[in-house]
């Protein structure tokens, strides 16, 4: 896969203007759009849930990339295939059985991903690259935008690369710009989560260009 995809991250837009947000990224070129959903459990945050994503997927064709930093995701993969989509990932850490729930996101015909935090090991993907469809490596710890990246974090993608399928999409999120960006493709990521960079920038196109 040599195209980035490029996915901006809503928790940084404006959420008195999301539909106006989404539409800015949208013409800037943005692949798919990035929706974190926080439980104040999981993560020491909490953001939007379902109703939110149905809204969402009424206003955008962008392939909706939903990350679940949830504790039981598994109760909720219907509701949000149901509320639009397209590809839900969960935390390795929230699960006690991955395969399970790998199975079940399947089931509902979109894709399924499986992230690590920062602490967590390249390794315990491993068993499981050749049934995801999207790994994605935290470098910041889930549940706020605006952190600083943690470059020894991004090295995980280059081991996870090693033994992945070619069609694996292997995501970073977190302190995401134009200079740690190359770091994480040099490394052999495929798609990049951007949040403030994309929307605090003065030009939201030439943010998303820079990315790729």
């Amino acid at each position: 896969m040599s195209k980035i995809i490029i996915s901006p991250s809503i928790l940084s837009a404006d959420f008195a203007n999301l539909e106006r947000d989404i539409k800015l990224v949208e013409k800037a070129g943005a692949d798919w759009l990035h929706v974190d959903v926080m439980d104040g459990h999981f993560v020491p945050n909490i953001s939007i849930g379902v109703p939110v994503v149905k809204s969402i997927r009424k206003v955008t064709a962008l392939p909706l990339d939903v990350h679940l930093m949830i504790e039981n995701p598994e109760k909720y993969v219907k509701a949000f295939v149901e509320a639009g989509a397209d590809i839900l990932t969960f935390h390795y850490e929230a699960v006690s059985d991955v395969k399970n729930i790998i199975d079940l996101i399947k089931s509902f015909n979109v894709k399924a991903g499986m992230s690590i935090k920062p602490a967590t090991s390249y390794d315990v993907v491993l068993p499981y690259l050749n049934s995801l469809d999207l790994v994605l490596v935290m470098t910041v710890e889930p549940g706020f935008g605006g952190q600083e990246f943690m470059a020894d974090s991004a090295k995980k993608i280059s081991q996870i690369k090693k033994s992945a399928p070619d069609s694996l999409i292997i995501q970073v999120d977190g302190g995401i710009n134009e200079q740690t960006a190359r770091i994480c493709t040099g490394y052999g990521a495929n798609s990049l989560v951007a949040g403030n960079y994309i929307y605090k920038s003065a030009d939201i196109s030439q943010a998303v260009l820079s990315l790729r």
